[in-house]
C-alpha cells in the first residue's frame, strides 16, 4: 500500500511508519508543528507535505493518524472524506460524539478502518483470552489487568504527552487504552467506573498535572468485576492479566501463562501460549483486517474512557 502519515505527535509514530515502509511505500506526511517535524525528519527521509489537504490530494491510498488525539474526528472525518483508507492510533477520539462523526464519515466514504489494538494480537493475551472463553473457569466473575512504565520516573515521554487538552487525560487514557480495549474483549461494556487518578511523580513537564498513577474498577452487568491499573510511574513493572472465573483462573505475567482449575486438579499449570497474529498496522498495510480492531471496539473504547474520567476522584 502506498501511504502517508498524518500527525508524528503520537510516540508510536516513527513504528507505523517503519512498517508502512517495509510493507508498501510512504509518501511522505504532515505535521502542523514545526519542531515535531524536524525530528521526524532526522529519522525518516521521506517528504513534508505542507498541509494535510496536500496530503490528501496525493494519490496515497491510506492514511496513518498520529496526531493529538484531540485532533482525531477532523482529521479522519477528512481522510475519510477524500477516501483514503484509515488506520488510527488509540483512542479514537475524546467522546462518543466525536466518535460517532467518525463512524459517519468512514461508513459514507466505504473506506477501509483499522484502529491500534495491539495487544489483542499478542500471544499471551490471547492465550489468556482462549482459557477464559473456554468454559474451564466457569462464569468470570473478576479480571485485572495491570500496564505500567517509568515514562515519566525516567523522563522519556515528550512534554506534550502531559498536556490535557490534546489527550484529554493521562496515564489511563494513553496506557490505560491497553486494558481498557482488553477488558472489553473478555467481559463486555461495564454499566459503571470508578476512578483514582494521583500525580506520583514530580516532573516539570507535567505542567497540566495529568494522572500518572491511575486505577479504574469497572462493574458489569452479570456481577463481574474488572480493575484496570496504569501509570508512568513503575519501572520494571510487567504486564500482568488475571482472569478468575467460580472454578478457576488463568493468570499472565509477562509472556508466562498459568492457569487452575478442576482440570488441573486444582494445581496451577503452565498454559501452553497460542500464536501470536500480526499486528494491526501490519493488518492494515496487507489488507488482512481480523476481528477486534474495527469501528464497534473503537467506540466502546472511548465510551469506557469516558466512564472512568467522569468516575474519577484526584488527589
Amino acid at each position: 500500500m502506498k501511504s502517508a502519515v498524518c500527525g508524528v505527535w503520537h510516540v508510536h509514530a516513527g513504528d507505523y511508519t517503519r512498517h508502512a515502509m517495509k510493507y508498501g511505500e510512504v509518501a511522505g506526511f504532515y505535521e502542523q508543528d514545526d519542531a515535531l517535524a524536524a525530528q521526524f525528519r532526522e529519522a525518516f527521509d521521506i517528504p513534508r507535505f505542507k498541509s494535510l489537504e496536500e496530503l490528501l490530494e496525493s494519490d496515497v491510498q491510506g492514511v496513518i493518524v498520529c496526531s493529538a488525539t484531540e485532533d482525531h474526528r477532523s482529521d479522519i472525518v477528512s481522510i475519510a472524506e477524500a477516501g483514503k483508507h484509515i488506520f488510527t492510533e488509540k483512542v479514537l477520539a475524546l467522546s462518543t460524539e466525536d466518535c460517532l462523526a467518525i463512524e459517519k464519515a468512514v461508513e459514507h466514504s466505504g473506506v477501509r478502518f483499522v484502529i491500534s489494538m495491539p495487544q489483542k494480537y499478542n500471544a499471551a493475551q490471547k492465550t489468556v483470552k482462549a482459557v477464559a472463553d473456554s468454559g474451564e473457569l466457569g462464569k468470570i466473575n473478576f479480571m485485572r489487568y495491570r500496564n505500567c512504565h517509568s515514562g515519566s520516573t525516567n523522563n522519556w515521554l515528550p512534554k506534550h504527552f502531559y498536556n490535557a487538552k490534546q489527550c484529554g487525560g493521562g496515564a489511563m487514557i494513553d496506557l490505560g487504552a491497553h486494558g481498557m480495549y482488553l477488558t472489553n474483549w473478555i467481559l463486555g461494556m461495564p454499566v459503571s467506573a470508578s476512578s483514582a487518578f494521583t500525580v506520583s511523580h514530580d516532573t516539570a513537564l507535567n505542567t497540566d498535572k495529568v494522572e500518572d498513577n491511575a486505577v479504574t474498577v469497572m462493574a458489569f452487568p452479570d456481577g463481574a468485576v474488572a480493575v484496570n491499573e496504569t501509570g508512568f510511574v513503575s519501572g520494571y513493572s510487567p504486564q500482568v492479566m488475571e482472569v478468575f472465573g467460580e472454578n478457576g483462573y488463568v493468570k499472565m505475567t509477562g509472556q508466562k501463562v498459568v492457569k487452575c482449575s478442576a482440570r488441573t486438579d486444582g494445581k496451577e499449570t503452565d498454559v501452553p501460549l497460542l500464536e501470536a497474529s500480526e499486528l494491526p498496522i501490519v493488518q492494515f498495510l496487507q489488507n488482512r483486517i481480523l476481528p477486534g480492531c474495527g469501528m464497534e471496539e473503537a467506540k466502546a473504547l472511548t465510551r469506557m474512557m469516558e466512564m472512568a474520567y467522569a468516575g474519577s476522584a484526584r488527589n
